[in-house]
């Protein structure tokens, strides 16, 4: 038996990736000059290969369903022997065998079928076939292919099959290669599609409705964050890409709308990790005559649906931790949370100076900006707390001054009404008892500018419109914001964000010396 090989010509295969492109434009021109689109319009699909391969799971080796399919996808691999051909072909549900035969094809469409199929196709061009399903008697399900034709070709190689697309920079920056060679990836981001639509539907049937708001604000505001400038010629103003939805959110509120959501992208102009994008995806809910502990339990009930819509179970493994998503979940105040770790019981300080030393001497450090008791209560909480919550924690009771859209604690003065969740020591959601004094909003934001116009570029000025509206009057109201690339990673064992973000931000590549 002939030895199998990638091609039927006895010329040495191209080497560099110039060639190897110039060998298949030539082979594209060819398919051009003997009659055939190498580009087609389109290809009546019957079958995929998943539902071939449940259909057909008990067919024997040998036997022949009396079923004809056509079906169309990516070639992933290819062997010619003699006067028979195997190919892997791959579509977005997985993979089946193609058993060609010289014979065959011969019989439905002409003499130089299966020669033009062996000099011309190669791995990675997307090929439509029609046949019969056939399992060979080494047992491998295959299309028996009666008719195929050459739907794209493709002019660059894949990446070599035993080594694939390991570089992870370029897995990120060519995300439709590491698509096509990883199946694991495809299946990261149907589930992120999963997960997205199992939070809408659950918020629909509770009665919410998700309304866009806008990306381009003349000021940026919701958050504390350094945001993306840019220019509206026609209006000659400087803008904002935004870095919350939540001050237009709050509008519709006041606007009469009692249960808004927008489910999109945010844009910080931030550092790039493990845990942080420039571009991200977040979800905001607001709902009137409700406050932060009804939030919480809309907050478990949403991640359990996306959960259950995603894997099908609470229960999940994240990089070899076991996190049980079974609500309730726990609840501690950020003050308790510290005393725990630190010995540290921030009720009892009344001036910085004592706070500072007493955290110094517990091990804190960098505490230079943190100019109240309350930032050193946070910057303790950050040092000492967050890595340590690994189940499901909702962290309450925020001080003031890093929470500037948040009610005032009803029975604990310097603190707010704000929780944040936290699982595998990260930040997943925020939550505020929503401010609604339009006296107190206005200080505060003022604060904020005065922060704005010290250097602080994480600060913003106040969004009189915003205020304007408060003075019209918004119902108590409870806001929640949850991070879906977050989210996403934990629902997919994904160690990094850019693991869940198609295309993530990356720093474009440079040419030359």
């Amino acid at each position: 038996m002939p030895k199998p090989t990638d091609s039927a010509s006895s010329v040495p295969p191209p080497s560099t990736l110039d060639e190897i492109r110039a060998t298949r434009i030539e082979k594209a021109s060819k398919l051009k000059q003997l009659g055939y689109n190498p580009f087609a319009y389109r290809w009546q699909v019957t079958h995929h290969t998943a539902e071939l391969q449940a259909k057909f799971a008990d067919l024997a080796p040998g036997a022949e369903a009396d079923l004809e399919v056509s079906v169309a996808g990516r070639i992933m691999a290819r062997r010619f022997m003699g006067k028979l051909a195997f190919c892997t072909l791959q579509d977005e549900t997985g993979q089946i065998q193609l058993f060609l035969e010289k014979s065959r094809l011969t019989e439905q469409i002409d003499q130089e079928a299966f020669k033009r199929l062996d000099k011309l196709l190669d791995t990675g061009d997307i090929l439509g076939v029609k046949g019969t399903i056939k399992r060979t008697e080494k047992g491998e399900l295959s299309v028996y292919v009666r008719e195929y034709a050459i739907l794209t070709k493709s002019l660059l190689p894949l990446p070599d099959k035993w080594h694939g697309l390991t570089d992870v920079e370029k897995r990120y920056r060519q995300r439709y290669v590491d698509l096509i060679v990883n199946p694991q990836v495809r299946e990261t981001f149907r589930r992120r599609a999963l997960i997205t639509a199992a939070i809408r539907r659950y918020l629909d049937q509770e009665g919410f409705i998700e309304i866009e708001t806008p990306v381009l604000q003349t000021e940026a505001g919701g958050a504390e964050a350094r945001p993306f400038l840019t220019y509206h010629n026609t209006l000659e103003t400087q803008m904002y890409l935004r870095i919350a939805t939540e001050l237009h959110l709050k509008r519709l509120i006041v606007g009469g709308f009692e249960k808004v959501f927008e489910l999109g992208r945010v844009f910080r102009n931030e550092g790039i990790s493990t845990r942080h994008n420039p571009e991200f995806t977040t979800i905001e809910i607001y709902q009137a005559y409700a406050d932060y502990f009804d939030m919480m339990s809309l907050t478990e009930s949403i991640i359990v649906a996306a959960a259950e819509a995603a894997l099908g179970t609470l229960k999940l493994n994240y990089q070899g931790t076991a996190i049980d998503l079974t609500p309730p979940w726990r609840r501690i105040t950020m003050q308790e949370s510290v005393q725990a770790q630190t010995g540290l019981d921030f009720s009892q300080f009344t001036d910085l100076a004592t706070a500072k030393t007493a955290a110094q001497q517990a091990g804190l450090t960098d505490l230079e900006k943190s100019d109240t008791i309350g930032k050193v209560l946070n910057e303790a909480f950050e040092q000492r707390v967050e890595a340590t919550l690994i189940q499901p924690t909702f962290v309450l009771d925020y001080p003031v001054e890093i929470s500037p859209l948040a009610r005032p604690h009803r029975s604990r003065p310097g603190l707010v009404e704000r929780f944040e969740l936290f699982i595998v020591g990260r930040e997943t959601a925020n939550s505020f008892s929503e401010l609604t004094d339009p006296i107190d909003q206005r200080q505060r934001l003022e604060d904020q500018a005065a922060r704005k116009a010290a250097g602080d570029l994480e600060a913003h000025g106040p969004d009189e419109d915003f205020l304007t509206a408060l003075e019209y009057g918004m119902p108590p109201t409870g806001g929640l914001g949850i991070g879906i690339d977050r989210l996403v990673m934990l629902l997919t064992d994904s160690p990094s964000i850019r693991d869940v973000i198609a295309f993530p931000v990356l720093k474009p590549e440079t040419s030359g010396p």
